[in-house]
C-alpha cells in the first residue's frame, strides 16, 4: 500500500493506491473560502492545511497502516523556482509519517500526481515512460505539455501551449462567484449550465497553439449586466472553454502527430468540455475524483518509484 499526500491551495489531500488490486481511494478535505471571495492567500491556505492534516492523514492511515512508501506534493510543476508555500504543509507531515513508518518518501509535483492520477484513472497507467500530451487545467495552471520520460520525476514535462493570460479554472470561478456561486465553482456552474439550451457562435482566440481567455470574463460580465440568464452565462464560459481546449487539440495533434492526449485537472472534470473532446479513442479522461485536486497521482508515482508498477 501506497499513502500519497497533497496540499494544493483549496484541497488538503490523502490517498491511499493498493498496487495489489491496482485500487485508490481518496480522502480529501477543502479549505474554507469565505462567501464572496474568489481565493485564498498562501497564508491562509498553509494555516488551513495544518488544520485539515491532522484529520485527514489518519483517516487514510487507520484504514491501514502497512505502508511500503510516501509520495507527496512539493511544488506547482516540474521547473526550476516552481513553489507554493502551501505545498510545504504536506511535506512536512509526510517526511513525518516516513520517518515513523521507517520508509521512503518521494517527491513530486503537484502538476505530475494530476497527469498520474488522470492516467490510473483512465486505466492507462502503461502511459507512463512513453511519449503522450497532458493537458492541466485548473484554477492556477492552463497548459498542454509534451510528456516524456524522467528517471527523477517519473514525467519531463514540456510546454508546449498554454494561456497567455487568463486561466480556464480562473475563468470559471470568477464567473461563477459573479453568479453567486461558492468558491470553487466548477462543480456548481456545471450543474447550472446543464440547464440551459441556448448555444453560441463561439471564437475563441488562439496564438500559435496559445490561448487568451481574458477575454471570456468581459464577455460574461457583459452577459451579466444585460440581463441574461444565470444557466446561459455559465454554459457560455464552460463552452468557451471546452472549444478552447478543443482547438488547441487539434493544433498539437496537428503539430505533433497524433499522440495520445490526457486531460487532467479539476477543470477537466466538467461534464460538457470532456464531452466536447472525447470523440476520439485516443483521448482520455479522468473520472471527476481523479480529475479534481487529489493525492492519488503522487500515491500511485511513489509505487511507480519503488519499482511495483511497469
Amino acid at each position: 500500500m501506497f499513502l500519497g499526500i497533497d496540499t494544493s491551495n483549496y484541497t488538503t489531500s490523502a490517498a491511499l493506491y493498493d498496487s495489489d488490486n491496482n485500487s485508490a481511494v481518496n480522502f480529501k478535505k477543502p479549505l474554507p473560502v469565505k462567501s464572496g471571495e474568489k481565493g485564498l492567500r498562501q497564508s491562509d491556505a498553509v494555516f488551513h492545511h495544518t488544520v485539515n492534516l491532522p484529520e485527514v492523514v489518519p483517516e487514510a492511515l487507520n484504514t491501514c497502516r502497512n505502508i511500503s512508501a510516501v509520495g507527496v506534493s512539493v511544488r506547482p510543476r516540474d521547473a526550476e523556482g516552481s513553489y507554493m508555500p502551501c505545498f510545504r504543509s504536506g511535506y512536512a507531515v509526510a517526511a513525518a509519517v516516513g520517518a515513523a513508518l521507517g520508509v521512503p518518501v518521494f517527491e513530486f509535483s503537484h502538476q505530475a500526481g494530476h497527469i498520474a492520477a488522470a492516467l490510473y484513472s483512465a486505466g492507462k497507467l502503461s502511459r507512463i515512460g512513453s511519449k503522450f500530451i497532458a493537458f492541466h487545467f485548473s484554477g492556477g495552471t492552463t497548459e498542454a505539455v509534451l510528456v516524456t520520460t524522467d528517471q527523477e520525476n517519473v514525467f519531463k514535462c514540456e510546454i508546449v501551449a498554454q494561456s497567455l493570460d487568463l486561466k480556464a479554472g480562473q475563468a470559471i470561478d470568477r464567473c461563477g462567484v459573479m453568479l453567486g456561486l461558492d468558491f470553487p465553482a466548477g462543480a456548481e456552474l456545471d450543474r447550472l449550465a446543464q440547464k440551459s439550451e441556448k448555444r453560441f457562435n463561439l471564437k475563441p482566440v488562439l496564438k500559435d497553439g496559445n490561448p487568451c481567455l481574458s477575454g471570456v470574463e468581459n464577455q460574461c460580465e457583459k452577459m451579466f449586466k444585460s440581463g441574461e440568464n444565470a444557466c446561459d452565462i455559465a454554459r457560455f464560459v464552460i463552452e468557451y472553454i471546452g472549444e478552447t481546449a478543443r482547438l488547441m487539440t487539434d493544433y498539437l495533434t496537428d503539430k505533433y502527430g497524433k499522440l495520445p492526449i490526457i486531460y487532467a485537472g479539476g477543470v477537466m472534470s466538467n461534464s460538457i468540455i470532456s464531452a466536447k473532446l472525447c470523440d476520439d479513442k485516443s483521448r482520455f479522461f479522468a473520472e471527476p475524483q481523479f480529475s479534481s485536486d487529489n493525492a492519488a497521482g503522487v500515491s500511485v508515482l511513489a509505487a511507480y518509484k519503488l519499482g511495483v508498477i511497469r
